[in-house]
């Protein structure tokens, strides 16, 4: 009998995932537009964590955060005010946002507004600052304050203004669409960052702005190939959440890291998280670097693997390897292999080289235990120090630890509901 409520449940959980229907409406301001936002309310990557027990490059970036607020002038000032208890830390992922890395988000911060259509849920993110000295990767130098303040001023009207004209773009074919087109969705975005300039560009001419503003906001994007990977990961986050409090569902919903934890949370246990120490990346590092430099595994960018992406896509994403380490065939490899954990095949997300056979969507505590293999990441890694930034790229996986807790709290709720 319980087997039955339980395939029910993932057939529930695995249609709600292959029918969303992410739809980008516009971008916001956090403070306006994610709900629970104050400002003073910061948000964060991964579970929730606090000041004490954050990562160096989630530190880094929450000092960055408050100066960019203007809530401190310097880094001794931000480090005073976020140990005073006068900020409020939390999850992203309980605001129905996601963040790249660190993941701050700010209440001045535009943000990308996205719904899923088919069930009615928002989810949000901030823009991509690009690559090097960035806030998400722990850096708070003079030039990343400038960066915050040119996209809060420019970058973000710009589009805000374009999209108005362009009205509402339907984000589940473009991702399709990049998928085919060699993108893995996560760490390769060159074929979403052009097709989205493909998009915008024709409305951002038509803008008010000078033509000097908008040139920079073109060139911006085109010179920035991760642009696309903010709008992938609430694409994913929109996705996922509608299947929040499925009973009997044993599908993973989120997976999100801190620098410090990684957590998972499970659609039939709610909002709950399972939590273990993130791992250290295997991966390529910039010269002059090491794994000794590298922090733990952080961001909330693994919802695209969470999603059937990603990593689960790699073996229609093959050049992939050239950033974070391994052949072709491994990255066959890895797709392949997550098949074994997964529920089922997505309805649009296809892979060529696959005879277009849908990506693994779906992953299944269940099945991770029973087979012992571990959702497949590929991600950016941060220096461990605060105000450093990236040092390389590369592959991890989660705890076993987190999958086994999440599987027995599962198996306690049935014996106290007397069904096992």
């Amino acid at each position: 009998m319980i087997q039955e409520k339980i395939s029910k449940a993932n057939n529930e959980a695995l249609n709600k995932i292959v029918s969303a229907q992410p739809t980008l409406m516009g971008i916001g301001k956090a403070l306006d537009d994610i709900p629970g936002m104050t400002e003073k309310t910061f948000l964060h990557a991964g579970p929730p964590v606090t000041w004490e027990n954050m990562s160096g490059p989630l530190r880094g970036a929450i000092i960055g955060g408050l100066i960019y607020e203007g809530l401190a002038s310097n880094e001794e000032d931000a480090i005073k005010l976020a140990e005073s208890g006068e900020i409020t830390f939390d999850s992203c992922h309980h605001h129905n946002a996601v963040g790249p890395m660190a993941g701050v988000v700010t209440p001045s911060m535009p943000v990308w507004i996205l719904k899923n259509k088919a069930f009615g849920n928002y989810a949000y993110c901030t823009l991509n600052e690009g690559l090097g000295k960035v806030l998400r990767y722990g850096a708070y130098s003079e030039e990343v304050i400038e960066r915050l303040n040119w996209i809060q001023n420019s970058l973000g009207p710009v589009l805000r203004d374009a999209l108005t004209l362009a009205g509402e773009i339907d984000l589940k074919t473009m991702v399709a669409q990049v998928i085919q087109m060699g993108d893995d969705g996560h760490n390769r975005n060159k074929a979403g960052t052009s097709l989205l300039i493909r998009e915008l560009a024709p409305y951002i001419v038509k803008t008010n702005y000078t033509d000097e503003v908008k040139s920079e906001v073109l060139k911006f994007m085109h010179k920035n190939d991760h642009f696309f990977l903010n709008i992938t990961m609430p694409v994913c986050k929109c996705t996922m959440d509608p299947l929040e409090d499925i009973k009997y569902s044993t599908l993973v919903y989120t997976m999100a890291r801190n620098g410090t934890e990684f957590g998972v949370r499970v659609a039939g246990l709610g909002n709950r998280w399972f939590t273990a120490p993130a791992e250290v990346i295997d991966g390529l590092y910039f010269p002059g670097y090491t794994m000794e430099d590298a922090n733990r595994d952080i961001g909330d960018s693994c919802i695209t693997e969470t999603t059937g992406i990603g990593g689960f896509a790699m073996a229609g994403a093959p050049a992939i390897v050239q950033f974070v380490g391994g052949t072709p065939s491994d990255a066959l490899n890895y797709t392949m292999s997550m098949y074994e954990i997964t529920e089922g095949e997505s309805g649009s997300y296809k892979i060529p080289s696959l005879d277009f056979r849908g990506t693994p969507t779906g992953i299944d505590i269940q099945k991770v235990i029973d087979t012992g293999i571990r959702p497949i990441i590929n991600t950016g890694i941060a220096h461990k120090n605060p105000g450093v930034g990236q040092v390389g790229a590369g592959l991890v996986r989660p705890p076993m630890k987190c999958f086994e807790d999440a599987l027995e709290a599962y198996v306690n709720m049935l014996e106290e509901e007397g069904l096992f």
